[in-house]
């Protein structure tokens, strides 16, 4: 596996094999009622879906298990519920069970590779571009569940972050909101994650980050980790 240039300054958290990349444990009340823990593909719901739909309509935090979710709630049509009815994916009955509720038993590495056969490569977390493949539509996520016809904010703003720890060797990071915009809704990061108005985005660093907070919400297990030096810092000469 590559080594990135960040881990050479940074304590990075291990990185999980492509196809674990992503992958939740949600166990907040499966184990109390003694039900297996469900185990959560970022990747596979990602092919179809943009992170609006379970961060925003539905309400899941992005916080792992963040989110009470009961059987109750699924039948009623929140949170998987909303989609796993019977009708638009397999549903919450006793066949289907173990479909979600497998526990410790790790995604199918098979079953990646096939899926994400044709989609564009990268070096680290899943290995696939993500937004690259939004882009050249290699996959059409859903925007939304309920709106047919709602779409990214056009907001095309590009923040410079210049490096407050090694201005003269480390490059300015960038902040693209048309990337984020095609994925996610303004209110998943702001005011919550980045406040504007106390002027958050001005003053977060590495540290913080890796405490998962700011961009280390998504960037540290789910999004394209901060291995990836040049996702950021696209002029950094090694990576």
């Amino acid at each position: 596996m590559a080594t990135s240039l960040s881990a050479k300054y940074w304590d990075l958290p291990p990185l999980p094999k492509a196809h674990e990349y992503g992958n939740i444990l949600i166990n907040r009340t499966s184990a109390m009622n003694n039900i297996e823990p469900v185990q959560f593909s970022h990747w596979s719901h990602r092919m179809k879906y943009t992170c609006r739909v379970c961060h925003f309509e539905l309400d899941f935090s992005f916080q792992a298990n963040g989110t009470e979710i009961t059987e109750e709630d699924n039948r009623n049509g929140l949170f998987c519920g909303a989609c796993h009815n019977g009708k638009k994916i397999f549903g919450h009955t006793e066949e289907n069970c173990k479909r979600c509720h497998a526990g410790m038993k790790g995604p199918d590495r098979k079953k990646f590779r096939e899926m994400t056969a044709t989609l564009p490569k990268t070096t680290y977390g899943n290995q696939i571009d993500w937004s690259r493949a939004l882009s050249s539509k290699k996959i059409t996520p859903l925007y939304s569940l309920y709106v047919e016809d709602e779409a990214p904010l056009p907001f095309e703003r590009t923040l410079t972050l210049e490096s407050k720890w090694a201005p003269m060797t480390i490059p300015p990071a960038y902040f693209p909101h048309k990337s984020h915009t095609e994925w996610l809704d303004c209110a998943n990061c702001h005011p919550d994650i980045f406040n504007i108005k106390k002027r958050t985005t001005k003053h977060f660093t590495m540290d913080y980050i890796l405490e998962q907070k700011f961009c280390g919400v998504c960037h540290i297990k789910v999004a394209f980790p901060i291995d990836d030096c040049r996702g950021c810092h696209p002029d950094i000469k090694n990576q």
